[in-house]
């Protein structure tokens, strides 16, 4: 006879008034992720803006709007933090009003567990199953460990999120949450997709050579990985995995298109192995209570030694610039936040270890000035101020549409040279006296 958990369900039962009555001031409330961000909880609590001083908020790729930030622009009041910005919240550091946590995602859980304080913790989670468990949804990559560590655990029962099946930490039990909050909530917004241009199959293109048979995929948000989605669905590789710490349309795509079938995988063989998703509603929906796929924490999903065990591993990810010594910046353009240091080093480390593996940086070769036009090399001589998410050391195959290189192993010049070849031919005549300038260019490469 299974347990009724009705009377304890009633018991902590709250309005969203009634639950942020907990929060102080001075206190570190986290809004975990995503999907995750608990919106009724949030309204209530800019509602006690004039009351609190120096309550601090963590977040992570969370859509807007989100109301503690908005409603104090002097933050003598809320102070919101992101360790991966959306673009909401990208606009917010833009605006002074969001400070950037840099966080190495497989560490997510340890740094919660040894060097951060959370005295409230708000989530949002499906709501609860007979079992008196209530499900993380497309949120378990993080929420878990934060739960654990916080001092009152608020959950917001959300009657849109999917119920999805974990590996492990996808769910919390109602005896470990101190309050729940119920209420009428919009539908998720239904993302545009996201469309790709004639030079994002072009770099596509240079990266499916790469890719065989039974082959694991890491995708990262952008154009450059839906055009790889894409394209690998007019060919005819099969039987692709799905290990990644996002989980987006692009693999959704796969499936559709019967190449995801997750029958080749070293480890978590069957099932697509992902830490937080953000899409449209249909990749929800796929998502949804499927046996297919599975949800864990992010230190199991971006651990460089769970990577490293997938056979034919290809992770694929994006940046804003690569200097010729083969740095990567690719959460920052100059001193402001883009997005975030995210798992680009996990997937970089874990690929290059798995046997087969590849890790992959794509990048258009240009990008225009929003100012005034101007076309600028996203190849640079040598980064000044940029902020460095991937050093030259842990860098291997490079991207344009002008095509692939690989730095591994590559002396200064060998770098210099391989990345000159897939830059824009407008730039390279320039790069290369740079080059000459810093000592990393052979006379003998002119030819």
């Amino acid at each position: 006879m299974l347990q009724d958990y009705s009377l304890e369900y009633t018991s902590k039962l709250r309005t969203p008034e009634e639950a942020v009555s907990v929060v102080k001031s001075g206190d570190w409330v986290d809004y975990t992720s995503s999907l995750g961000k608990p919106v009724l909880l949030d309204m209530a609590l800019a509602k006690r803006r004039d009351e609190l001083r120096d309550v601090k908020i963590r977040g992570n790729l969370i859509d807007g709007p989100i109301q503690v930030a908005e409603c104090d622009e002097t933050q003598e009041h809320f102070i919101y933090h992101s360790w991966h910005c959306s673009s909401y919240e990208r606009l917010l550091c833009d605006r002074g009003l969001c400070y950037y946590i840099p966080m190495v995602f497989h560490n997510n859980a340890a740094y919660y567990e040894f060097f951060i304080k959370v005295n409230v913790v708000m989530v949002s989670v499906a709501p609860m199953d007979k079992h008196g468990y209530f499900n993380f949804s497309v949120n378990t990559g993080v929420a878990g460990p934060i739960c654990r560590k916080a001092d009152i655990v608020i959950v917001e029962v959300n009657e849109h999120l999917p119920r999805i099946h974990g590996g492990n930490d996808e769910c919390i039990h109602i005896s470990e949450v101190d309050y729940i909050v119920e209420g009428r909530h919009e539908p998720f917004s239904n993302l545009l997709p996201i469309r790709t241009s004639d030079t994002d199959r072009r770099i596509a293109e240079h990266i499916i050579p790469y890719i065989v048979n039974g082959a694991t995929l890491q995708l990262g948000i952008g154009s450059v990985p839906n055009a790889v989605g894409e394209i690998i669905a007019e060919t005819d590789i099969r039987d692709l995995g799905m290990h990644t710490e996002l989980c987006t349309d692009a693999f959704l795509s796969l499936h559709r298109a019967g190449k995801l079938t997750n029958r080749c995988k070293s480890i978590d063989r069957g099932k697509g192995v992902f830490g937080c998703a953000v899409g449209s509603s249909e990749l929800y929906e796929w998502l949804d209570d499927n046996p297919g796929v599975a949800a864990y924490p992010l230190e199991y999903v971006n651990r460089p030694f769970t990577i490293a065990q997938i056979d034919n591993m290809v992770s694929i990810n994006s940046c804003v610039a690569v200097d010729l010594y083969g740095q990567v910046a690719a959460e920052s353009a100059g001193a402001r936040q883009i997005s975030g240091t995210g798992g680009q080093l996990d997937f970089l480390a874990g690929a290059s270890a798995s046997r087969g593996g590849k890790a992959f940086i794509c990048m258009k070769s240009t990008y225009h000035d929003k100012m005034d036009g101007t076309v600028h090399s996203r190849i640079r001589p040598q980064f000044d101020g940029d902020i460095i998410t991937s050093p030259r050391s842990e860098v291997y195959f490079i991207v344009t549409e002008y095509g692939v290189v690989n730095l591994e192993g590559m002396s200064t010049w060998e770098r210099a040279e391989l990345l000159i070849s897939i830059a824009h031919p407008d730039f390279r005549e320039e790069l290369i006296k740079e080059a000459e300038e810093r000592k990393i260019w052979r006379h003998s490469n002119r030819r």
